[in-house]
């Protein structure tokens, strides 16, 4: 059976499902994602770039892991289905950190990402087993290099993670240390 995702209306709450093989094209409607930045203990961002398979920003770099949550699957949920599933790794904390990230991005080709997608970050002492259909390359890096060099526009990544990276700047320099946000704050749809 193929995967669905839950569409939304502006105020986020749902109003319908779209199978995922439908729901990216010229017009994408709006629909729930999430976004995860996978640290190990030592604050370091897992970094992963996109395999070439993927219908959006295929051989892109960009933050550890995206998804859609499954209609009536919790959004921690989703979150932990994806990073085993892309990853192969499972996490001993997951934390709300942007609950209200929004974004809309086209690619050169007319594809369109239209999201909400809170964001999360998780922490893991696996070692990443990427999924080759998933993820072509993963890599661990200090997180403020990595946000120096996205914000200087020294490395490339996609539309969503230069504008969540701008974001999460903002929460202080250690992601370890970073607030959980409230999540009453999440789209009505993605609240447990």
């Amino acid at each position: 059976m193929e995967e669905a995702v839950v569409l939304l209306d502006e105020q986020g709450r749902q109003s319908g499902t779209l199978s995922k093989s439908a729901v990216h094209h010229r017009e994408t409607p709006l629909h729930l994602a999430f976004s995860c930045y996978v640290f190990n203990d030592r604050g370091e961002l897992l970094l992963t770039r996109r395999a070439l398979a993927k219908l959006t920003w295929p051989g892109t770099w960009t933050n550890s892991c995206c998804g859609h949550p499954l209609p009536g699957e919790g959004i921690y949920t989703g979150i932990a289905r994806r990073l085993r599933a892309e990853l192969g790794v499972g996490a001993v904390r997951t934390d709300l950190v942007l609950p209200t990230f929004r974004y809309r991005a086209s690619m050169d080709n007319g594809i369109v990402e239209n999201e909400m997608c809170p964001v999360f970050r998780a922490v893991t002492d696996d070692t990443p087993e990427p999924a080759a259909d998933e993820v072509m390359e993963v890599r661990w890096v200090p997180w403020d290099r990595f946000a120096s060099d996205v914000m200087q526009g020294r490395i490339a990544v996609s539309p969503w993670c230069a504008s969540q990276a701008g974001e999460l700047l903002r929460l202080g320099p250690d992601p370890l240390a970073w607030p959980a946000a409230p999540a009453d704050e999440l789209p009505p749809a993605a609240r447990p």
